[in-house]
């Protein structure tokens, strides 16, 4: 069984129909008591539950639902987070504080919340959603980068606590994704134009190019890997293109 963090969203909601079509009994949570639905029409069986990712009550109510209705929790992915453009200087101190609420702190509350039943049944795998933007530096991404860096870091730590217990933790860190939460930036095509040149590969990601990674992430044929963060962002994070002349 897999639960899903922000299974509503581009990457949560294409991981959901990934894993559900191999197979998998599928859970997961969001914000949005609509999306659910929705989504819940489309994947017979699917297990949801409205939730907030930075309410660690609720967060801990949603992984003991999950597991009772279910009986265990083989994987979980956390595909929740948010985007902040702004130079520090500009950033506001509720800014700054959302942005580590969203991508930082539910990470952590949800990781909390799932090592119980990975541990009570002996192993299990958890996947976060990381950034490009924690590995190079990109102008006006402080908050994100600091958020999604601390998110980088809680990975390497968890993955080395756990690893004993049969416990693997990984992230994926992509560049800019097709995805509802990217559309502010994607909303015109000189915005879209000007985004695709910073990935080398020359143009932006789709949900599938990370769900397909994640999938294989919780699945037994990557039982051997634990504490890597992915780089699936067309190059942006370690290519350097040559310029066009």
């Amino acid at each position: 069984m897999v639960l899903i963090g922000g299974i509503t969203g581009g990457i949560g909601s294409d991981v959901a129909r990934r894993l559900a079509a191999a197979g998998w009994q599928v859970g997961g949570f969001a914000r949005q008591a609509d999306r659910l639905a929705t989504l819940a029409t489309e994947l017979p069986g699917l297990f949801t539950r409205e939730a907030d990712a930075t309410d660690t009550a609720q967060v801990e109510a949603t992984v003991e639902a999950a597991r009772a209705h279910f009986g265990r929790i083989d994987a979980y992915v956390h595909a929740v987070g948010s985007i902040l453009l702004k130079p520090a200087h500009l950033t506001k101190t509720e800014e700054w504080a959302r942005t580590l609420d969203l991508n930082l702190n539910s990470a952590f509350y949800a990781l909390r919340a799932v090592l119980g039943p990975m541990q009570a049944q002996g192993g299990g795998s958890i996947i976060f959603v990381s950034s490009a933007a924690a590995a190079v530096g990109l102008p006006n991404h402080e908050a994100i980068a600091a958020a999604k860096g601390g998110l980088n870091g809680l990975v390497l730590a968890a993955a080395a606590t756990y690893a004993p217990r049969n416990i693997r933790v990984n992230a994926v860190a992509p560049g800019l994704v097709d995805t509802p939460l990217a559309a502010g930036m994607l909303g015109s095509d000189a915005a879209r134009a000007l985004s695709e040149k910073m990935h080398p590969l020359g143009r932006v990601g789709r949900p599938a190019n990370i769900g397909s990674l994640i999938a294989w992430l919780a699945s037994a044929e990557a039982d051997w890997v634990t504490g890597q963060i992915w780089s699936v962002d067309g190059g942006m994070a370690h290519v350097r293109s040559k310029p066009k002349i």
